[in-house]
């Protein structure tokens, strides 16, 4: 099989259209892809992320806070409070050192 990685210069019509038709390069922003997704759909989407890892955190603080004054003796319910908050809490920072590091690299770009 050849190696495509060194064409250049691709003139055909038909290799251009298939190209802008199962793109994965994101559209300007506010503009709306034919998947229905934007900017705005997908910050209110990060923020609902954040408003559920918040939830977990909650969750999480409240099953210790019973669990510490003596009004629950069920450590089945903390483990699982505790370990959700830790995994949506590893998954929001993961996200968000991505975008920083996005972030940078665009502020990097010499226009």
């Amino acid at each position: 099989m050849a190696d495509i990685s060194t064409i250049t210069n691709v003139s055909s019509n038909a290799i251009k259209a298939a190209e802008e038709a199962n793109s994965k390069v994101a559209s300007p922003l506010g503009s709306t892809t034919d998947d229905g997704s934007s900017f705005s759909d997908i910050f209110s989407k990060a923020v609902d992320n954040l408003n559920t890892t918040n939830s977990y955190l909650s969750d999480a603080e409240n099953e210790e806070i019973k669990w510490s004054l003596g009004q629950t003796d069920n450590t089945h319910d903390l483990t699982i409070a505790l370990q959700k908050a830790s995994t949506a809490l590893q998954y929001t920072v993961a996200v968000r050192d991505r975008a920083l590091s996005a972030y940078r690299e665009l502020m990097q770009m010499q226009f």
